[in-house]
């Protein structure tokens, strides 16, 4: 299908300095946990992006020398000639699909503790670095001469991603990463020399470097800014109308603008707290101060977005990170007239969870990612059946989809039985939370694929017993039934039932979910999982009017969406409603009007007022169905079956991601040559062995 008139704007053609992008689809910037370790997944995944039809498909923060080691975290280095063979791997896999290949040559500055390399951190001020771990390490103010080799080590940066194939290369002053930013703060840079105090001061840096990198490979490459228009601090930090003043100050002297928020996690908001393009009113105007181009994001899915922002002059170019992992293929699907076959970001940033843990990305819609090359799995191609065994799935939330889905892509004959009238397991009732909605992405993405399939059969109000799977002759059984809360407090504190007065209200989430409410009175949210459901639960229940306290062990609500970067909007959405956070407590008893709470570090109790406890601690997986047909497995020769496989939830309860990917996993292996107790289930790099012999040891 030709595609629609309306978007043959996003596939013109734009110049970026000496180089010409295929259209306006820009994969900007963004980590993904594999950098140095994992170069030829990396490689892999981004060459899929290019497959997919964007424009400029770049690296993540490239550390150019080990004065800015960025460690734990996991990024591509240029610290020598050594790792121009990595860093050319991906170009070349890029180029090979036609996309330009961009890297982004970062020194962390301030932000680096140089855990790894061990040297003194260093930045425009004796201070602190600004570090996620908040790390006991001092930056030391540069002088001259450490600004001179900052400016030698990123030219010889520049001229690395020259050899290794590269079409653009960036100067990195942005979100408190690029060293740069550090300068450029009023905060941060308190020098009263000349890169210090006025605005031209502290842009002087950041000028130099550009034009040193546009001296080095200018010639060849286009040498883009990327820079935050705001720290959305006030004007204690950089904001928006001083992000103008730098910008208008050095608007010609790079051949890009990229334009983000600062930091990252104002950057990549959530959809739990921020819309599409809620990044437009920062970036709207900046396109006045340059004639050169700008990108901007926003976790823009919307088509009709993208060329709203062009035809408006907001941007020049549709940058993406996240709606890039969620579909590498959205811009062919555009440019394809398939806006339906669309996978939309969900905005979870189960993404970032990834760098977060120094472990390859993942994707809550796109399980593909980060198994591109370890496990040879692509976003929209799956292998063609082996057999002509029907297969059936039981269950339609995120694992029986994504399976079934799946299976029917590879020509499998395919029953997808629901036990309810609704498809999409856990998450019809939680895309009804309080921002949620999006996450319903993930079903209404797999029911329009499914839906046009002829060899996959739904059938809803069908709740399945033992003696109808082992008379309807499949060959397989998934069984992906999904899993339901526990109700005694069980979880990762509590290993042994809550003690609960008779009488005593206890809620789950599943009950809250189905519309059941707690009585008048102070409710207790108990939060032993960490993630989303207990913060979420109790803004619902504050907002519903009712006195809310939400105890945790931890010593904050939600900890574990630190790794989302949305754990402070959360602390903050939930005192904003009103929502009382008792940190470092575990229920002790409860009885009828009050709770006992014990201190976990001193075990000193309190007493506080109870009327209901909702218990978010742990789940058990709904196995009845698969334990029953294991039971009867004598009968499985006579009724045809061959396997029967628990999925997703019903295995082990983990996240929505760890279910889609659970679903995906299913079908890729149904009728797979089996593998051997000792083989790995999927590919990795290991490092070479240095050569010579060993200091210290006798020889």
């Amino acid at each position: 299908m030709p595609r629609d008139p309306r978007y043959d704007i996003l596939f013109e053609p734009v110049k970026i300095g000496p180089v010409t992008t295929r259209n306006r689809f820009y994969q900007v910037p963004h980590c993904n946990g594999m950098g140095y370790r994992d170069p030829t997944a990396l490689a892999t995944m981004r060459a899929i992006k290019a497959e997919g039809g964007w424009g400029v498909v770049c690296t993540e923060q490239v550390e150019i020398h080990p004065t800015g080691d960025i460690s734990p975290f996991i990024e591509l280095r240029n610290w020598s000639d050594q790792d121009v063979p990595a860093l050319a791997r991906m170009a070349d896999a890029v180029h090979a699909h036609g996309a330009l290949a961009g890297l982004q040559l970062a020194h962390n500055g301030m932000n680096a503790p140089n855990l790894y390399s061990r040297e003194i951190p260093f930045g425009p001020a004796d201070l602190p670095v600004f570090s996620i771990y908040d790390d006991p390490v001092q930056a030391r103010a540069m002088d001259k001469t450490d600004i001179r080799n900052l400016r030698h080590w990123h030219r010889a940066a520049a001229l690395r991603a020259k050899a290794a194939g590269y079409d653009i290369t960036y100067v990195y002053a942005g979100k408190l990463f690029g060293g740069a930013m550090f300068f450029l703060s009023r905060r941060h840079n308190t020098r009263t020399d000349e890169y210090g105090g006025s605005l031209e001061n502290r842009c002087r840096l950041l000028k130099e470097l550009i034009e040193d990198t546009k001296d080095a490979v200018g010639d060849t490459m286009g040498v883009a800014c990327r820079i935050s228009v705001d720290e959305l601090i006030g004007p204690e930090g950089l904001h928006a109308a001083e992000a103008r003043d730098i910008i208008s100050h050095l608007a010609e002297v790079p051949d890009l603008w990229d334009l983000t928020l600062s930091s990252w996690d104002n950057d990549s908001q959530t959809s739990r707290f921020a819309d599409e393009g809620y990044q437009e009113p920062f970036v709207t105007g900046v396109k006045k101060l340059t004639t050169k181009p700008v990108v901007g994001v926003g976790r823009f899915t919307s088509p009709d977005t993208m060329v709203r922002m062009i035809r408006q002059g907001i941007l020049d170019l549709v940058g993406a990170a996240r709606p890039s992992i969620a579909d590498p293929f959205l811009p062919k699907k555009v440019e394809e007239g398939r806006m339906e076959d669309i996978r939309e970001c969900i905005g979870c940033n189960m993404c970032v969870s990834g760098d977060h843990t120094t472990t390859p990305i993942r994707c809550t819609q796109n399980p593909s990612m980060g198994e591109e090359w370890r496990r040879g799995w692509h976003p929209e191609r799956i292998r063609a059946k082996e057999s002509d065994a029907k297969v059936l799935v039981v269950g339609t939330g995120p694992a029986g989809l994504e399976a079934a889905m799946m299976l029917g892509r590879r020509g499998y004959e395919v029953a997808l039985a629901e036990a309810t009238r609704d498809l999409g397991g856990r998450l019809v009732a939680e895309r009804r939370l309080p921002g949620l909605s999006a996450w319903g992405r993930v079903v209404d993405y797999r029911v329009g694929q499914i839906d046009p399939m002829a060899n996959v059969e739904v059938y809803r109000e069908s709740r399945l017993t033992a003696d109808d799977v082992l008379g309807f002759g499949f060959a397989h059984v998934a069984v992906a039934t999904g899993a339901t809360w526990r109700a005694d407090g069980i979880g990762r504190r509590l290993l042994r039932p809550l003690p609960l007065a008779e009488g005593v209200e206890v809620l789950t989430p599943d009950d809250l979910m189905a519309g059941r409410r707690p009585a008048a009175g102070p409710v207790i949210v108990f939060d032993d999982d960490h993630y989303y459901m207990g913060g979420v639960l109790a803004e619902l229940l504050a907002r519903e009017g009712r006195e809310v306290a939400l105890v945790t062990p931890n010593g904050e609500a939600s900890t574990w969406m630190k790794l989302t970067m949305e754990q402070h909007f959360v602390q903050a959405r939930l005192l904003e409603v009103g929502v009382s956070i008792v940190p470092h407590r575990l229920p002790t008893r409860v009885e009828r009007g009050e709770i006992e709470l014990a201190c976990v570090y001193s075990g000193r109790t309190e007493r506080r007022a109870c009327a209901s406890i909702v218990l978010v601690t742990a789940r058990l997986p709904r196995k009845g169905l698969a334990e029953d047909l294991e039971a009867r497995r004598a009968e499985w020769a006579d009724a045809g079956l061959l396997s029967v496989t628990r999925v997703g939830d019903a295995l082990a309860p983990g996240t929505i991601a760890a279910a889609v990917w659970a679903g995906r996993r299913f079908a890729e292996e149904l009728d797979a040559p089996p593998r051997g107790l000792d083989d790995l289930p999927f590919r990795r790099e290991v490092a070479g062995l240095a050569d010579g012999p060993l200091p210290w040891v006798a020889h």
